[in-house]
């Protein structure tokens, strides 16, 4: 157990391989209680989101629709990601990150001031994602739920007074269910004895990293922006439309062109790259954001910060030692498959 956010966190409950190839296989589970729930209402919330957000909440027409997108700053920096659920056409549901809570609700709340809106935190909820292959279907059954089984991916429904949303932050299938927190002990328990297996953050770290999924202050910050950080596609830019929180900003990047890009990197069975290791190419240096052994590759693999170019390989500095590594474009792993070519490395 360790400290995270003001939560107590299990790193692990047994093997933490155990638990990544039980999500990739089977079913694991993880206590996500300690992300943020933020419902936001009022008669000018849609008008508030699509300021707020870089990307557009626009796209979502029908209630339980769900996008990801990022909150930035004034300069384009990443303030946070979250994802955000339409409940109603002036009734909104959105999920940050617990380390960034207090910024994020400041945030939000400073930006809300023009505009009829009221922002609660939900810290009444737990959460709970179920995440792999056969993961949706224990939800269903433990929920008695049969309708659950036509939920789209990135759409949430009700049943009853929990929230279930098929979505998640390993790369596989699976559920994320918020639900009155003196409820999540029974919930659990009944997983637990259908076979699902309980997971820590070393795993969701492993597998978030594996499925190309940026984890928050590592491989995006304020000091960052979409286009560099690989997650361009979640911005809209209709600016003249929609003039949100740092669209000037990313327009003039556009335009300016930038100098940094996200990339993955696959290295040698071997030695692990950790965040801030140099990296060295032949545009100048980079540096690793996320680095993991990944279970499923049997081998290396990590974010890396560079320069903007067309590069195949680079060099790694591990513990004094100046490794080869490949550039590939992320996720390496999705739905249980391998996406990038090993034999290259």
């Amino acid at each position: 157990m360790v400290s995270f956010a003001g939560w107590s966190m299990p790193i692990h409950y047994g093997s933490q391989i155990q638990e990544h190839q039980a999500v990739r296989e089977t079913a694991g589970m993880f206590d996500v209680s300690h992300m943020t729930v933020v419902d936001i209402q009022g008669p000018q919330t849609h008008e508030y989101l699509r300021h707020l957000l870089a990307n557009d909440v626009a796209k979502l027409t029908d209630a339980g629709q769900a996008l990801y997108g990022c909150m930035l700053n004034e300069a384009g920096g990443i303030i946070d990601d979250l994802i955000t659920y339409r409940l109603e056409s002036n009734f909104y549901r959105t999920v940050v990150n617990a380390a960034t809570r207090q910024a994020d609700l400041d945030w939000m709340r400073a930006q809300s001031k023009p505009f009829e809106v009221e922002i609660v935190e939900r810290d009444d909820l737990a959460m709970v994602a179920v995440q792999g292959p056969q993961a949706r279907q224990h939800v269903i059954d433990a929920l008695n739920a049969p309708e659950l089984d036509s939920l789209k991916p990135f759409n949430a429904a009700q049943v009853g007074d929990w929230f279930v949303a098929r979505t998640g932050y390993t790369g596989e299938d699976g559920f994320e269910v918020l639900l009155p927190a003196s409820q999540a002990e029974t919930f659990w328990a009944t997983l637990t004895s259908s076979g699902v297996v309980p997971c820590g953050l070393g795993a969701r770290d492993s597998l978030r990293l594996e499925g190309g999924l940026n984890l928050y202050g590592q491989d995006m910050t304020t000091d960052t922006h979409p286009f560099e950080s690989n997650l361009g596609w979640t911005v809209v830019m209709n600016i003249n439309e929609r003039p949100f929180i740092g669209a000037a900003a990313l327009e003039k990047a556009k335009t300016a062109g930038f100098d940094r890009q996200l990339v993955g990197l696959v290295l040698n069975k071997g030695a692990i790259p950790r965040t801030g290791s140099v990296v060295t190419t032949p545009g100048g240096p980079g540096v690793i954001t996320s680095g993991s052994f990944a279970p499923t590759l049997d081998r290396p693999i990590a974010l890396a910060r560079i320069p903007r170019g067309d590069f195949d390989r680079v060099e790694v500095e591990v513990r004094g030692k100046s490794l080869p590594a490949a550039v590939v474009n992320p996720p390496f792993v999705r739905a249980g498959k391998i996406k990038v070519d090993l034999d290259s490395i």
